[in-house]
């Protein structure tokens, strides 16, 4: 249940806060990788479910770019370019 919110939120969202958290999601993960090889990360987990999530993005907005989520990306505003 809380996978699939979070999903629609991500949909919901604009081009330009999704490219935002892809890059607050790669720090983190930075983070995370570092802590592993320095045995100080407690959940290995964290790892995992953050690569999926910038999966999660990355797959949101190749859609939108070649037109195959029309509906979410008619709803949003685009940035002028």
């Amino acid at each position: 249940m809380k996978k699939s919110a979070n999903l629609r939120e991500l949909r919901e969202s604009g081009d330009a806060e999704l490219v935002s958290r892809i890059a607050k999601h790669e720090e983190e993960l930075f983070g995370f990788r570092m802590k592993r090889f320095t045995n100080q990360l407690e959940n290995t987990m964290k790892i995992r479910t953050t690569r999926r999530e910038i999966g999660r993005i990355k797959t949101i907005l190749a859609n939108r770019k070649n037109g195959a989520e029309q509906q979410a990306a008619a709803t949003t505003p685009k940035a002028e370019e």
